[in-house]
């Protein structure tokens, strides 16, 4: 299976405890991207959600393309009540959209999962001139908050980490986007931090792509053991977020 499959098997958890990206970047790209009513905007892969309703909130024509069956219906039963809300399930890869151009093309850690050429250069052939394409990811740092809890974890990977699939996905360098007819690249960042409880944090490792992968015995202890390692330091585990925010447009008429 491929990985950027592999997370539709678990529409609940990957709900439950993705993380969320921070308002303050929302309200920078709303604003960028100039995103309002009478405009399109097009998600690539929103998964289950988990940046899709600031946007939809600005009345726009949105339309998701989810790849995954079951993330797709997840999304139509928390959305469906919008009425600028349109969800196709398919692969942006193959899917023809016809005439349709939009004003924002974003990704929330999902443009990655296709190759650069395929991303930057349909999406671009998607905008229409002047048109945003938007990128965000996030940075989770929990070794700076508690060095001794992130070296008993690493432990545990060390001992148990063995999945069958090995993760072999490139590095996506989103600064390459000029090469493809984008102007204007840059990066935006925030800070956020996340408290999450032992249950919480394994809830959230299980939603990585290669720890689904882990075959049994090694699966069961792994987990095991990273409960333990939090439960031990006060049953708490902090992150200190980046969110990472690229923008780049296509050149106006």
């Amino acid at each position: 299976m491929e990985f950027r499959k592999v997370f539709d098997q678990i529409p609940e958890q990957f709900d439950q405890y993705r993380p969320r990206y921070c308002s303050a970047l929302f309200q920078d790209l709303i604003s960028f991207a100039g995103i309002g009513r009478d405009t399109d905007v097009l998600e690539l892969g929103p998964g289950t959600g988990q940046a899709t309703e600031p946007v939809l909130q600005t009345g726009c024509r949105y339309l998701g393309i989810e790849l995954g069956e079951n993330l797709a219906r997840k999304m139509r039963q928390k959305f469906s009540s919008y009425s600028n809300f349109s969800l196709v399930q398919d692969d942006f890869i193959t899917h023809d959209f016809g005439n349709r151009r939009f004003d924002l093309i974003y990704s929330a850690a999902t443009i990655q999962w296709i190759p650069e050429e395929i991303a930057f250069s349909k999406t671009f052939s998607l905008l229409k001139p002047g048109g945003t394409l938007a990128m965000m990811l996030t940075h989770a740092d929990y070794k700076t908050p508690d060095p001794a809890l992130y070296d008993r974890i690493q432990q545990v990977y060390t001992r148990y980490f063995k999945p069958e699939i090995p993760y072999k996905q490139g590095k996506f360098d989103y600064a390459n986007a000029p090469q493809y007819g984008y102007i204007g690249f840059e990066k935006r960042t925030y800070s956020g931090e996340r408290v999450l409880t032992a249950d919480e944090y394994v809830g959230l490792c299980g939603t990585h792509c290669d720890h689904l992968v882990i075959p049994e015995p090694y699966k069961t202890l792994f987990f095991d053991g990273l409960r333990q390692a939090v439960q031990d330091a006060g049953n708490q585990i902090r992150f200190q977020d980046t969110y990472i925010l690229y923008l780049t447009k296509k050149p106006g008429k």
